[in-house]
Formats: C-alpha cells, sequence, structure tokens
C-alpha cells in the first residue's frame, strides 16, 4: 500500500469512523498511517459489511458480494500488499466466464473468456477486509457491536457519539466523546437517516452551543445522499450434503449443471453461484442463490420461509435440481445493489468535520468502496 508519512500534528487528532466494511477500513488505516488517532464502530460482530460469509456446518456462503475485480491501480497496490503478506488471503476464482439463463435453465448467452480474474477472498470473502482490520482490531481501535444512534457537536467543536448494542435491547444507549471528526462509512440510506435525526436532535434544542452551520451541514449532505438509489436482495443458501466423492480424495460430484456461475432472466433470480467451487471452499456441494432487485422489493417485507419456499422452486426450475438440500437459509439484504450512485466518490466538510464514504458513492463493487475510503481520508489529510 501507499507509504505515508505520519505528521506530529495529527497525533492529537481523534477521527471517527463510523462503519467497518471495506471503506471504513480503508479510510481508518490510512489516516493511522498518517498519525491520526482512530477509532472504527460497527454495529456486527466483525469487519466485511457487504463482504460477508455465512459459516454454518456445512461449510461457509459468500451471501454478499460473490467475487471482486481489480481494476484500479490503487487498488491493485493494496492486494499487492494483502497477497505478500497473506498469500492465501484471496485467489481467483475459476468460474469467471458466467453465462446466462434463461428461467428453464437454458443458456441465452454462451459463457465467454474473461478478459480479467474474479477474485474471491479465502476462505471467505470477509477474510479480505479481516485481514486489513487486523492491526486495528489487536490495538482496540476497532469497536464491534456498537450502532451509533447520534452524532452531537459540543461547544469546543469536538464531536460525541451516542450509541448502543444491538444485540442487548435492554442495555442504556451510551456515549461516546471527545472526537474531532467523523466519517460514515455505511449504506447510504443508513447515512442519510443518521443525518437527519443528528440534524433534528440539533434543531430542537435551545442550547447556544449547538452551531447553526453543524446542522446545516447534516441537511445538505442528506439531500445529496437522497438522489442515491439502492436496491434490496433476497438471498438463498442451499447446502446438498449427499453429493459426496465416489472415492476419499476426489471431488464432489455436482449436483445438476456442469456450470459454476451463472446470470438468470428468471423473474426471481438474478444470479446463481456454486459456493464449493470457489477456492478454500470444497466438501459439501452448496449453492448462494440471489434473487432479483424487483422481485426482493416485491416480496422484502414477506416472511423469511414464503420467500425460501418461493427461491427453492426458482432455483429448482433452472438448476433442475429437485434434491432436497439438508440446509436452507435465507438472508434479507435491504441495501444490497447501487443502482443511482452519489456522482462522487465522497462528502467532506472541512469546517465541520464530518464526511461520508461507501461503495455506493461510485457504484457496487468492492474497488467503490475501497476508493471511496481511500478518497474520503485523504480529504482529511489535506484539511490538516
Amino acid at each position: 500500500m501507499t507509504k505515508i508519512t505520519p505528521s506530529t500534528k495529527n497525533t492529537q487528532r481523534h477521527i471517527a469512523i463510523i462503519g467497518a466494511g471495506m471503506a471504513g477500513i480503508t479510510a481508518a488505516r490510512t489516516l493511522i498511517q498518517a498519525g491520526f488517532k482512530v477509532t472504527v464502530l460497527d454495529k456486527s460482530r466483525g469487519a466485511g459489511g457487504r463482504m460477508s460469509t455465512r459459516r454454518t456446518e456445512f461449510g461457509s456462503f459468500d451471501h454478499g458480494a460473490q467475487y471482486f475485480t481489480v481494476r484500479d491501480d490503487r487498488f491493485r497496490q493494496m492486494m499487492a500488499w494483502a497477497l505478500g503478506t497473506a498469500p492465501d488471503v484471496a485467489r481467483p476464482w475459476a468460474a469467471n466466464a458466467v453465462r446466462v439463463l434463461d428461467s428453464q435453465g437454458r443458456t441465452l448467452e454462451a459463457a465467454l473468456p474473461s478478459r480479467e480474474p474474479h477474485w474471491v477472498a479465502q476462505p471467505g470473502m470477509n477474510a479480505l477486509v479481516s485481514h486489513m482490520a487486523a492491526p486495528l482490531v489487536a490495538k482496540k481501535q476497532v469497536m464491534f457491536n456498537q450502532q451509533v444512534r447520534l452524532i452531537e457537536r459540543s461547544a469546543n467543536g469536538q464531536y460525541s457519539l451516542q450509541c448502543h448494542n444491538p444485540l442487548d435491547s435492554s442495555a442504556k444507549p451510551t456515549s461516546m466523546g471527545g472526537f474531532d471528526a467523523v466519517l460514515l462509512a455505511i449504506p447510504s440510506v443508513q447515512a442519510q437517516a443518521l443525518l437527519q435525526d443528528s440534524a433534528s436532535a440539533r434543531s430542537l434544542s435551545k442550547s447556544e452551543l449547538l452551531a447553526q452551520s453543524f446542522c446545516r451541514l447534516l441537511t445538505d449532505f442528506s439531500q445529496k445522499i437522497s438522489a442515491v438509489t439502492v436496491s434490496p436482495c433476497w438471498t438463498l443458501m442451499l447446502a446438498f450434503p449427499n453429493a459426496l466423492p465416489l472415492k476419499p480424495n476426489e471431488p464432489v460430484r455436482p449436483l445438476g449443471p456442469q456450470w459454476n456461475a451463472a446470470r438468470s432472466t428468471h423473474h426471481r433470480i438474478a444470479w446463481l453461484a456454486r459456493e464449493s467451487s470457489k477456492p478454500s471452499r470444497g466438501g459439501i456441494e452448496r449453492w448462494t442463490v440471489q434473487a432479483s432487485a424487483a422481485w426482493s422489493q416485491e416480496h422484502l417485507e414477506d416472511d423469511s420461509e414464503r420467500v425460501k419456499a418461493k427461491l427453492l422452486k426458482a432455483f429448482a426450475e433452472i438448476t433442475h435440481i429437485r434434491a432436497e438440500p439438508a440446509y436452507a437459509q435465507v438472508h434479507r439484504w435491504r441495501y444490497a445493489k447501487t443502482d443511482q450512485a452519489l456522482g462522487s466518490s465522497h462528502l467532506w466538510d472541512q469546517q465541520t468535520g464530518i464526511g461520508v464514504c461507501g461503495d455506493w458513492c461510485l457504484g457496487h463493487r468492492v474497488e467503490d468502496a475501497f476508493i471511496s475510503g481511500l478518497d474520503a481520508a485523504y480529504a482529511v489529510l489535506n484539511r490538516n
């Protein structure tokens, strides 16, 4: 990764970063390298964001991002560092040429040789961000199970964050303060809601300590983010332990189709991937199935069992796999794929020290999140 010379003038500045996905961890590492004190807060139990891995008794599922590409030179430098420090943290996936199928599993568009590798982190997609975050976690610079509900500004210009533990609804909110700047690295809808709530709390207060510029900035950022549109996604995870090798040390006999990944025009399903075909994912045959954006939106609030039954039916129609899975679970991503991006890599206000970043600023790729977090960190550096 690009070396940044630490500055002694930064050592007294404390930056809060909300979100421990690719964007948040990238920004945190960059700012720490420049000499800042950084605290990352995330409502989840680990780093990764949508680069998530579900671990089960049948094996793991990449139920968020399926793979990533390496196109930007800055991201390529980071990957060189990651592979140099942990050679097995990521590998190209052999299923980097996918096909398009109709609702009956017939090929509409043949698979073409890919011009670029499709990378997967291993042993799960969260491994890359976890590797990047490891030094921060070791130094207790990352706090998990902390959901930020409000951003408050004191008379001296510093910030405090009102947090709660999402795993304990009975716990009282806590306040963490002493921050000189706050960077939101969370999905656009969540960022907009946090900014709006924080602005409302400010505007309703009669205290003269609450600067009007802070309220205007939060409202302005919220309005800009409102132009971003993001689609939801229901994800189905399936395991078929009966697809066993014929002999010891032989590969698993694939069920159904011989391809490992495909896009689909089925009205319920947009993407299918054989998880067990990915590097370090061997063993029991497993599939990850992502529903289409339109269908996910239509059934966003449906009961999970109903969603599972409908997606299982569609999966069988496309793959012709009629076997009963030993494991079948669904996961709902409310903010999965960016339809309309912000159009700039980040938002940052030098006067107040409030910033926003995330993949949705540029698109929905892992690279987009990295570039957004990096650019946001450099904006903070240019302020100092």
